[in-house]
Formats: structure tokens, sequence, C-alpha cells
């Protein structure tokens, strides 16, 4: 009797590993090429659109208070009216960066820069006429730097809620370019020339885009060869047990 009992403890030693072995084999299907092993691409954020986030961000800022200061000292009625528009129209679409930096997990300013600041300076000093322009031309000149930044954004992320930000803010921005050279006081020759791509390049969406960093993930190559590895050993294993018994 003892020697059967040996026996069986051998044979079900043997299954038991012969079933960890199938176990092994089976995980190492599990981490075929293909496998979701990162986030997906769309939820990430590069450093153009971290860019895009503060960029608004910043620029409501500011231009929320100076639309604030137009609407009760501007010696122009129109421009005692575009101010109180623009500066309502930015607490709109301060809320929308808010809310899209809160949902990304982003940290965005808080006060703006040195030099916002710095022109907000220059229109609590001004006054009447003078005033009116450095309103119009502190803010046309900001709203033109940004325009095309907005655009390249929209063109080349991967993220979807910054997609959904960068178009109202293009609509934003261009509504305001609108208001603001409506009141006759934009200086054409002071603008900042185009940025226009070189030739053969594709300049602001490149540089947009190449800021991308590299997705996490494992080498499929290795995945294959951890697989093979696995699924070798544990087939000349079984060969071995299937043998013995």
């Amino acid at each position: 009797m003892a020697p059967r009992r040996s026996a069986r403890r051998r044979q079900g030693h043997r299954t038991r590993r012969l079933a960890v072995l199938l176990i092994a084999i089976a995980a190492g299907l599990g981490v075929l090429p293909g496998a979701a092993l990162a986030a997906p691409a769309g939820q990430q954020l590069n450093a153009a659109d971290a860019a895009l986030l503060d960029g608004v961000r910043l620029a409501g800022l500011w231009e929320m208070p100076a639309g604030q200061m137009a609407a009760e000292k501007g010696q122009s009625p129109v421009v005692r009216e575009i101010g109180a528009e623009i500066a309502k129209q930015h607490e709109e679409l301060d809320r929308l960066t808010v809310a899209a930096a809160n949902k990304l997990g982003a940290i965005i300013p808080t006060e703006p820069t040195a030099e916002q600041k710095g022109w907000l300076g220059e229109m609590q000093n001004a006054r009447g006429a003078r005033f009116d322009q450095i309103f119009v031309t502190r803010l046309r000149v900001a709203h033109g730097k940004i325009f095309p930044v907005v655009a390249a954004v929209r063109a080349s992320t991967r993220n979807p809620v910054i997609r959904e930000l960068a178009e109202a803010t293009n609509t934003f921005v261009n509504n305001h370019m609108t208001m603001l050279e409506s009141t006759g006081l934009v200086r054409w020759a002071e603008l900042p020339p185009a940025a226009l791509p070189a030739p053969g390049e594709d300049g602001l969406l490149a540089a947009a885009s190449a800021n991308t960093p590299p997705q996490l993930g494992v080498s499929s190559a290795l995945v294959w060869l951890v697989f093979l590895a696995a699924l070798g050993t544990g087939g000349v294993a079984t060969w071995r047990m299937l043998r013995r018994t």
C-alpha cells in the first residue's frame, strides 16, 4: 500500500507543478503586445497643452481688471462699453479654464505676471484719451500674440479637454480683437509681424507637437521575448513531467 500512496503523492505533485506552469504561460499571454499599458494618449498633457492653460489663465487675470477699469474710466463711450464686455467674457473664459485645469489635475497661475501687473499700473496712472489708447493698444497686441498659439494647440493637441478649451478661447479672442479694432484706436503699424512657418517646416504646429512627452509603455520586442521564454520553459518542463509519468 505504501508504494501506491507514494506514487499518488508524486503524481499529485506533478499535477500541481503542471498547473503552476500553465498559469505562468497564461500570465504571459496576458501581457502580449497591444495590451493597454499606459493611459490613453488623448488624456495626457504635453508642454503646449500646459502652456495654453497657463496663457489663457494669465490673460484673464490681467484683462478682467483692465476691462473693468475701461468700463469705469474710459473717455470714449465705445471704450467703456467694450471694456465692460471684455471683462464679462473673460470671467466666463476664466471659469472654463479653471474647470479644465481641475479636470486635468493641472496647476495654473493665480496672479498676473510682473509684466502684466506693469500694464495694469500703466492704465491706473493714465487718464482720458491716453487711457483709451493704452487700453486698446495693450489688449490688442496681447490678443494678437495668443491668437496663433491657440490655433496651433487646437490643431495639434491629443487632449479632448484642451481641444474644447482652445475652441472656446479662439472664439473669445477673435471677438475681443474685433471689438478693440472697432474703436479706431488700433495702431496697425505697431503690431508685431505674423510668425509664419519657415519653408518646409510646420512652424507653430511643429513647436506645439514637438513637446509631446514619450508615451509610457513596454517595448513589443521585450514583451514577445518574455512571453516566448516563458512558453519555452513551460513547454520543456511539461514534456519532462509527462515523460516521467
